[in-house]
Parts: structure tokens; C-alpha cells; sequence
């Protein structure tokens, strides 16, 4: 079973690949999936990691708060995204 991770405030500069070796320190990663805004196409500050679930525990722990580029990460279990109605 695995869970996915919200990581939020990471530098604008990070790569999926830097995160994957950040979050690889704890656990087995599956997937990292960094976000971008739709139209500038410029990172947005924030992404999701997909580990199982004894390490994304271990990840939550070890790494929120923790400075990574000289910000503080923020990372929690990651909550289902709520639909919000289409604008006309």
C-alpha cells in the first residue's frame, strides 16, 4: 500500500530528481510529480511524493520543517483534492 505526500514550499529551482533523492533517504519512493503553473509553465513552489506507507511515515517525520534549499519544507499526507465547480 502507499500513500502520497504533499510537499509544499520547496524552492522554485528544485527538480523532481532532487526531491527523489531527498525523500529516497526514507523509504522507497514510487513517484515524485512537482507542479507547474498551467500558463506560465513556471514551478509553483510545491509537489506530491508517492511512497509506501512505513516510509512516507518515516518521511513526514524526518523532513517537515526541515530547511532544503534554504526553505522550510512543509510536508503532511497529502488530502484528496476537492472539486471546485467550472466557471461559466
Amino acid at each position: 500500500m502507499s500513500k502520497k505526500l504533499y510537499v509544499g514550499n520547496l524552492p522554485f529551482t528544485s527538480t523532481e530528481e532532487e526531491i527523489k533523492e531527498l525523500f529516497a533517504a526514507h523509504g522507497e519512493v514510487i513517484s515524485v510529480a512537482l507542479v507547474n503553473d498551467r500558463e506560465t509553465g513556471r514551478p509553483r513552489g510545491f509537489g506530491f511524493v508517492e511512497m509506501d506507507d512505513d516510509a512516507a511515515g518515516a518521511a513526514i517525520a524526518a523532513l517537515d520543517g526541515k530547511e532544503f534549499g534554504g526553505r522550510s519544507l512543509r510536508v503532511n499526507e497529502a488530502r484528496e483534492r476537492e472539486r471546485r465547480p467550472r466557471s461559466e
